[in-house]
């Protein structure tokens, strides 16, 4: 079994939350982000990439397409490789979150979203989706994860996948 199709045993508590992201982009070839906040101040707000921790036995591949129906609705999709990988740390909701993400790029046809199987915790932190275009997103004063998205869209958009998944640089909040 490959690394992309081995089920990725949990190391959480204690370890690396083991997460996959998907890189959505439409026939404009916008992409699709998640507008999120802190539970209990929604001032507090950044854009990220639909996705979420790897459950049970389930690869990365089956988390990253059952996140995405769960927080958009869409299940339309064609998964395509894994184009970076990231490790971070970041407060949120009162704990410190320690991530391993594996970030998929996904293409769909279909851009009205609605979020179906959203947590308790998601429910209260989440504030809605947006389909940015790679100059939106170059502009926006906003806070988007992973910081660099706009310049890895870019380079996406322009050259196509990378031939392996890119490590980018941890992220510390």
């Amino acid at each position: 079994m490959s690394a992309e199709t081995e089920p990725a045993q949990s190391s959480y508590p204690g370890g690396l939350r083991k997460v996959a992201r998907v890189v959505l982009l439409d026939p404009r070839d916008r992409i699709l982000l998640l507008h999120g906040h802190e539970p209990e101040d929604p001032a507090d707000d950044w854009w990220f990439t639909p996705g979420g921790g790897v459950e049970g036995a389930e690869t990365r591949a089956e988390a990253a397409l059952r996140e995405l129906a769960e927080e958009t609705g869409i299940t339309e999709v064609d998964l395509g490789p894994v184009l970076w990988r990231r490790r971070c740390s970041f407060p949120f909701a009162g704990r410190r979150w320690d991530q391993d993400e594996w970030y998929y790029l996904a293409r769909t046809t279909r851009t009205a979203t609605v979020a179906t199987g959203l947590t308790e915790l998601e429910r209260r932190s989440v504030a809605g989706a947006r389909w940015w275009t790679c100059r939106e997103l170059t502009r926006a004063h906003e806070t988007v994860y992973p910081t660099r998205l706009a310049e890895l869209l870019r380079t996406l958009l322009d050259e196509g996948p990378p031939a392996g998944p890119l490590t980018l640089d941890t992220e510390i909040v």
